[in-house]
């Protein structure tokens, strides 16, 4: 049997084959022990088949644990990944659940209330906050940023292009989304220019929107994965984006201090919305 390599200090998923063995510290057992009356936030991520994108997940749960000591968290898995997000609720008698996903569309929409409902069925006292996705967010500029940093491009270069790239969506208002966080991006900061591509199900392709802005007179472009964890998208991404000019592709989102200040503002104001109801 194949495991996933265990990265210091981070706390792997399960594979899916293995949906009746959580993995240690991810959902049922010991929570951490939270302040007295602290709701259990349990965040709920895509899942893949590549192990850095587990670890990635935990990483950044590891962000909003240290930024808010106690507070108890369990992660769960839409698929190809253990805890389901049933098993990650058991035993809880009220929780506040997150989608870990960039835009709204069909997982949070559809699969996650239908999971909800499933886990509700098993259990009828449990009560559930449900969250907002983490985008769109005023912080995601600040986190883009951080990670365009990294890679050694100055914020708010005037010389350089940023391609924002999402993995994209058969759901034309994400993708509507992710065109908008561009526009509004441009607008406050001071890059040659800022262009929304999709790695998949929409257009432009990174390669494209690269070749545009080279075609343009952008004297150096550079691409921000507007992708929460590594995988087959950010390997697709960085592969077509240098093949096709890029000077510099960032890493992507992960464990970005932003990313976890939205998930506690996610949290703070799912408690507010009633049992049931989505928060705005």
């Amino acid at each position: 049997m194949r495991h996933s390599p265990v990265v210091p200090g981070i706390r792997p998923a399960a594979p899916a084959g293995e949906a009746g063995r959580p993995a240690a510290g991810s959902a049922v057992g010991a929570d951490r022990a939270g302040r007295a009356g602290d709701v259990p936030l349990v965040a709920v991520a895509h899942g893949s088949r590549d192990p850095r994108a587990a670890a990635t997940v935990e990483a950044l749960l590891d962000e909003v644990r240290r930024a808010r000591p106690g507070l108890p968290v369990r992660t769960a898995y839409l698929d190809h990944a253990a805890p389901s997000l049933g098993l990650a609720l058991r035993g809880l008698g009220e929780a506040v659940v997150l989608p870990l996903l960039l835009t709204e569309a069909y997982h949070s929409r559809v699969d996650l209330p239908a999971a909800l409902n499933e886990a509700r069925a098993r259990d009828p006292r449990l009560r559930v906050h449900y969250g907002s996705t983490l985008g769109p967010h005023r912080l995601m500029p600040a986190a883009l940023e951080r990670r365009l940093t990294e890679a050694g491009v100055a914020a708010g270069d005037p010389d350089t292009a940023v391609v924002l790239v999402s993995a994209g969506s058969s759901d034309a208002r994400a993708n509507a989304v992710v065109a908008g966080l561009a526009r509004a991006w441009a607008a406050r900061s001071g890059w040659w220019a800022v262009t929304a591509a999709y790695a998949s199900a929409a257009g432009p392709v990174p390669e494209e929107a690269v070749a545009a802005l080279r075609a343009a007179g952008a004297p150096r472009v550079a691409v921000a994965p507007y992708l929460l964890a590594p995988g087959h998208f950010s390997d697709k991404v960085r592969r077509a984006s240098l093949a096709a000019g890029a000077d510099v592709v960032a890493d992507v989102l992960g464990p970005a201090p932003e990313l976890a200040q939205v998930l506690l503002e996610r949290y703070t104001a799912a408690l507010r919305t009633p049992v049931g109801a989505a928060a705005s």
